[in-house]
């Protein structure tokens, strides 16, 4: 367990307190800096056409029901479709899908310009063509959190195009530290 010297163990800290009371948006960064994330891309529907948005901050939470959550910046130009959408296409990125997250992750462009790189589900989607996997979900709670919405969603329809085996590192796609990597067997430390 690690102690923050500015709140010691034994001092009962007032909830009211306790939001005013925080790290600096730079503290904050710097901590989750140095904390890799997987890289994902979200879509939806929105009422101009498709949007798109590159995310690290996607989670599974269950298998039984199968639910998922990721998080939306307000900042976002994608961020009201997504959040106006009743469904969205959760992406998962591998390193041999790179280009879509750049993609998602530029800002000021067409995501959607290529008409050869993403089609659209038979529910009507949009999806990137042969992406290592995605999920088709349902978004079932929305809570607003900071400058952000966080995303409850509970995964209907999947498409998986490169498994990972177990044990294995795939070709797995991650941000760290304002830099893509992927992880191989260079990366292992077992």
């Amino acid at each position: 367990m690690s102690i923050n010297p500015s709140h010691p163990v034994d001092e009962v800290v007032d909830p009211e307190r306790a939001i005013s009371a925080s790290l600096s948006p730079d503290e904050f960064k710097a901590l989750f800096r140095g904390h890799p994330g997987g890289v994902a891309v979200i879509t939806a529907e929105g009422p101009d056409g498709p949007v798109s948005l590159t995310a690290t901050s996607v989670s599974s939470v269950s298998a039984e029901p199968p639910l998922l959550i990721f998080s939306v910046s307000a900042l976002s130009s994608a961020a009201p479709a997504i959040l106006a959408a009743e469904t969205i296409v959760v992406h998962l990125l591998d390193s041999d899908d790179i280009d879509v997250a750049k993609l998602g992750a530029t800002s000021g462009i067409d995501r959607f310009a290529d008409r050869d790189a993403w089609t659209r589900l038979v529910t009507g989607e949009p999806v990137y063509n042969g992406v290592r996997a995605w999920v088709r979900c349902s978004i079932i709670e929305r809570m607003n959190a900071g400058g952000s919405t966080v995303i409850a969603a509970h995964a209907l329809q999947s498409g998986l195009n490169r498994d990972v085996d177990p044990g294995e590192h795939g070709n797995a796609l991650v941000y760290h530290n304002r830099t893509w990597h992927r992880l191989g067997d260079h990366s292992r430390v077992d």
